[in-house]
């Protein structure tokens, strides 16, 4: 391949491949975004930086990360797809948002804010498409290939934007069945007598997530699962004691919550992603509408919905 000399003008096509790295961090997913291979985005690279006679992008852990020439290249080839795209027809058509957005959640939270938020965004903008990854984990230092991280707990994470989305409520629930069966404890000793359904203990990576321990370390445990919705039907099957989101527990008439004047942990939603993540108008839209959905949830959320210490029915 010929590549241009140094000091000349960069080409449009090499500044729109160099914005797609820029905005994830890898050559492989911006070559997945662009419909080319992982080849042609690192010629392309290669040739920008021969023009510009400097280096674009520094090696990171996990990816790669912009040089101050690099910024100032994002910087220009963002005006180039400003205009690009006012060419493609009418500035309705112009300003419609398209292409892939890649986040991580809980799974709770995926379920329940980001599925009906993302269902919203897409009735404006039906060429928008957002993939999720369920998981329940701290923040990552290098979030290459996402665009959108959701955890719970402040994030501690370097050259990335968090944002606080807002809080929600766990407590402790019970099936009416099983409290036919066993009786409703009434006091910490006696819910200490059952068993617990919860998260894997030594698979937890969230130390936010780890109250029954701290709160009542004697109850043994029953059923444990990586997934916050096998908590809710294995409690709901009478497996045990569950220390449920109260978004989802509320959710089924047929679980009680126990304690809630003990029991009531309230722990915060933090959203961490690339600052080049949000230039790119997908993922500023799909940000503003987690948002959105978090405002409108809230009283759900916290647990405001729940019938707190209801008597099993027969």
């Amino acid at each position: 391949m010929t590549f241009p000399p140094a000091g000349t003008a960069p080409t449009p096509d090499d500044l729109l491949i160099f914005l797609a790295v820029a905005r994830t961090g890898r050559f492989t997913t911006a070559a997945e975004s662009l419909g080319v291979n992982h080849t042609t985005v690192s010629r392309r690279i290669t040739a920008l930086e021969k023009a510009l006679d400097g280096r674009l992008l520094a090696r990171a852990v996990g990816g790669w990360e912009l040089t101050e020439l690099g910024k100032r290249a994002r910087t220009a080839a963002e005006g180039v797809e400003s205009a690009v795209s006012l060419l493609r027809g009418s500035d309705a058509e112009a300003q419609k948002i398209s292409g892939v957005v890649r986040m991580s959640a809980t799974d709770g939270f995926s379920a329940y804010i980001a599925a009906p938020a993302v269902a919203v965004l897409q009735r404006r903008h039906p060429l928008l498409r957002v993939e999720i990854v369920t998981v329940t984990r701290r923040a990552l230092q290098h979030r290459s290939g996402l665009d959108i991280e959701v955890v719970v707990g402040e994030p501690q994470v370097h050259r990335a934007e968090s944002i606080l989305l807002g809080y929600y409520s766990l407590g402790m629930y019970a099936s009416r069945h099983y409290l036919k069966a066993h009786g409703t404890p009434t006091t910490i000793a006696e819910l200490t007598e059952h068993p617990l359904v919860y998260f894997v203990d030594s698979m937890l990576q969230v130390d936010d997530l780890d109250a029954p321990r701290r709160l009542v370390p004697q109850m043994r445990e029953s059923l444990s699962s990586t997934n916050v919705f096998v908590h809710v039907e294995g409690t709901r099957a009478g497996a045990g004691v569950g220390f449920l989101p109260c978004f989802m527990a509320d959710q089924h008439t047929d679980l009680v919550r126990l304690l809630p004047e003990d029991f009531q942990e309230r722990l915060p939603y933090w959203m961490v992603l690339r600052t080049e993540s949000l230039r790119l108008p997908a993922v500023a839209a799909l940000v503003a509408a987690l948002r959105a959905q978090m405002e409108s949830y809230a009283p759900a959320l916290l647990g405001r919905n729940v019938s707190a210490g209801t008597v099993p029915a027969d």
